[in-house]
């Protein structure tokens, strides 16, 4: 195994780790930590069975020295044997976790809560790997949900997060190199658009001419995390040895409206905005706290929100990238 050191954000530093498996690494935030960490001459090989994931979003990576994609389900029985590691890092990001997925697949949500993480745990106690879950705030719910309501839509979604937590933490409390990482709203190049979010929402009604559609009166205060800054978060944390759950996002606040108007800008659109009845279920609530990332991790956001809004919509105006044959086969590739 590789020595645990201590990781920064320098663009040049050094991983302290050899290889690592992502779950759910066809996902948003998944298909970032994959190229940042094969950026960092890590080994990667990246676990997804497709249900929300897309082979596009890591297809750039075919090719690259290090690289495997496994289309495959985490949550499956025999999934400890096939991923053979040795690992030095375990990323758990498996799971739907869009608000326009996790109604539609209640079981599949509980799986990958409670198997998926059971499996990919064994995999890092295995190898005496570092284990990071990728959690969520909503879960836990705020002043007017407290998260418990069984049938409600989003009920799957939030008890197979609190059971997460609480598997890895009771793996941590018997000596396993375990920790949470809450993450807060990311949003930037190569997210989906149809996720259920407010933000992807207003950007895919503004490049299809609208209207635009805002939530209640557009007060409601949102925290928004660039990728990048997401990335460094989770690597500083997955560097280190916490076991406490951590938050990372947004730490500057900005309102459903402006960021409506924000994207209206950027865009070019003349669609119009329309206030409508806000959703029901968790979509993003309250403000992350980050004293601990900041003090004990040195994390900082860096990216402004009207910056990050910038560079998200130059790329998907910009040229596609060039899809490899691979994209489309399923299965494991390079293979």
């Amino acid at each position: 195994m590789v020595p645990m050191t201590t990781f920064t954000m320098n663009a040049d530093a050094r991983a302290p780790w050899g290889r690592a498996l992502v779950t759910g690494g066809a996902g948003f935030l998944g298909s970032h930590l994959c190229t940042r960490l094969l950026d960092s001459d890590v080994e990667v090989d990246c676990v997804d069975n497709l249900s929300t994931g897309r082979a596009e979003k890591v297809a750039h990576l075919a090719g690259r020295p290090g690289f495997r994609f496994l289309e495959r389900d985490i949550a499956d029985a025999d999934s400890v044997d096939a991923l053979t590691g040795p690992y030095d890092l375990v990323l758990h990001l498996a799971g739907p976790t869009a608000p326009a997925d996790g109604p539609e697949r209640p079981r599949e949500v509980l799986d990958a809560g409670s198997l998926g993480t059971r499996n990919a745990l064994t995999v890092a106690d295995r190898d005496g790997a570092r284990f990071l879950l990728a959690s969520s705030p909503e879960a836990h719910g705020d002043d007017s949900w407290d998260g418990t309501d069984p049938v409600v839509p989003y009920s799957a979604y939030c008890e197979a997060t609190r059971f997460s937590e609480a598997l890895v933490a009771a793996h941590a409390g018997d000596g396993s190199n375990a920790g949470i990482v809450r993450l807060f709203t990311a949003y930037g190049p190569r997210m989906r658009t149809d996720d259920g979010r407010m933000i992807s929402t207003c950007i895919e009604q503004a490049l299809s001419g609208g209207p635009v559609t805002v939530p209640g009166d557009g007060g409601r205060r949102l925290s928004l995390c660039y990728v990048d800054d997401m990335v460094d978060g989770v690597l500083l944390l997955a560097a280190s040895r916490s076991v406490r759950p951590v938050d990372i996002g947004g730490d500057e606040e900005t309102t459903a409206e402006q960021i409506a108007r924000r994207v209206i800008d950027l865009t070019g659109s003349e669609a119009p905005l329309t206030f409508v009845d806000g959703p029901d279920g968790p979509l993003g609530r309250g403000a992350p706290d980050t004293g601990f990332a900041h003090e004990l991790f040195g994390w900082t956001q860096r990216v402004p929100w009207e910056e990050g809004l910038e560079r998200t919509l130059a790329s998907f105006t910009a040229p596609p990238e060039r899809t490899p044959a691979v994209v489309g086969r399923g299965g494991e590739w390079p293979a």
